[in-house]
């Protein structure tokens, strides 16, 4: 028997006015849904305008023409660009903000985890946000008062329940939103990006509670950037571009899809002096990844080269550090590797710099990996170049009796005695 439909979207469009606040009286939105639910278009509304560019004058569709159902008990992720509509998508499930046109049907009790702060009142203490909390989702106080303790133990801020919520810090609000939304029995949970705020053992109980809330039967809408934990707790994804749906269909196929557009789909990129990447004081001006293959094939058994071209400006003293993060096309981060830790550090000169690291045979896996180059000065971020390159690595050369894919980011060649 198949699970019942618990959302459905059809047709949503959301456009916002440039510059002025879109509708600022009750009667405009009491208006717009009586429209709605005449079969009438939005009184106020230009939806003919809908096409093309997002922009249109003053006007600029967040969402346009987005449709699908979630089954009761379904895990979605929500995947895109920054700007791609998915916080309006979630703001619209939440009921925070009103389509411009378009339908949402949704069955159960709503739960939601959007910007930090989102739903608490500041001048209550935690312990009074989370009652009410629970009101406005229509628990009864007994209700709450029976899962009040779970919920102050898994926030962490056990100290700081009794103050008020204004003297919280970002962290300790993510906290308590996440420990609110996700105990207070919810039939339905929508979380955003927002978790990223959180340290990583507060995301590692985040996820394993979205887990824990999936298995009991709720349904989940999931945002995030992180790609490894949408896999991991997603059975399905939608990926949204420009206020569009770009795929709907399995996580799996669906993260690939967006990585391998995302990624700069290039074993080089060279920059002009106007565009290249970095700061006043030092600029990156080209990379490149070179195989020491004779025929220029990047294989498991041939080394490569990541080759940078700097153009130093400002920098003439030893304080400047890069570098290399791969990822593989899961967006596991295969390795890290640190110039300095490598070769300590030296004065650098003005002028042009050309930097070379040397990944050896016989360490990566086959598939695909995307390279990012992180600067760093006086201790902190100078600047990152974000998937500057990506190269696709084959199989090389099998003796053994496995000739199926192995698993794992790396396959290092490592020494056996017998």
């Amino acid at each position: 028997m198949a699970a019942r439909t618990v959302i459905e979207v059809s047709d949503v469009r959301k456009r916002y006015r440039l510059g002025v606040i879109d509708r600022s009286l009750v009667t405009d939105e009491l208006a717009a849904a009586f429209a709605r639910l005449r079969g009438k278009p939005d009184p106020r509304g230009d939806i003919h305008a809908v096409g093309g560019d997002q922009r249109a004058g003053d006007q600029f569709w967040a969402l346009r023409n987005v449709s699908f159902n979630v089954a009761q008990g379904e895990v979605l992720g929500l995947i895109g660009r920054n700007g791609a509509g998915k916080s309006t998508l979630l703001k619209l499930l939440s009921r925070i903000t009103l389509p411009t046109a378009g339908r949402i049907r949704m069955k159960g009790r709503v739960s939601s985890l959007l910007e930090v702060g989102t739903g608490f009142h500041p001048e209550l203490t935690g312990r009074e946000n989370i009652y009410l909390n629970g009101a406005i989702m229509g628990m009864r106080r007994a209700e709450i008062d029976g899962l009040l303790d779970e919920i102050i133990a898994f926030s962490g801020i056990e100290h700081h329940i009794d103050t008020p919520i204004k003297r919280y810090s970002s962290g300790m609000k993510v906290r308590l939103g996440f420990a609110v939304a996700a105990h207070l029995d919810p039939d339905i949970l929508v979380v955003d990006e927002v978790l990223a705020v959180g340290d990583a053992e507060f995301q590692r109980r985040c996820l394993g509670r979205m887990r824990s809330v999936a298995d009991s039967g709720r349904t989940i809408i999931f945002v995030s950037h992180n790609m490894f934990s949408v896999q991991s707790l997603c059975t399905r994804a939608i990926w949204l571009d420009k206020g569009e749906v770009r795929a709907d269909d399995s996580v799996v196929t669906v993260v690939r899809d967006y990585l391998n557009e995302c990624s700069a789909q290039t074993n080089e990129q060279v920059w002009t002096d106007a565009d290249a990447p970095g700061t006043d004081e030092v600029r990156l001006m080209a990379i490149r990844a070179i195989s020491a293959d004779a025929e220029g094939l990047f294989s498991t058994t041939a080394a490569i080269t990541i080759e940078l071209d700097l153009q130093n400006h400002a920098i003439t003293d030893f304080d400047l550090n890069i570098q290399l993060i791969v990822h593989t096309d899961s967006d596991i981060v295969a390795f890290i590797s640190d110039m300095t830790e490598s070769i300590g550090t030296a004065i650098w000169p003005v002028g042009a710099n050309v930097v070379r690291c040397t990944i050896p045979s016989d360490l990566l896996n086959d598939g695909g990996y995307r390279i990012s180059v992180l600067f760093q000065r006086k201790g902190n971020r100078h600047f990152l170049v974000q998937d500057a390159i990506s190269i696709d690595v084959q199989e090389g050369p099998r003796r053994g009796a496995w000739f199926q894919k192995w698993q794992g980011a790396l396959r290092p060649a490592l020494h056996w005695v017998r």
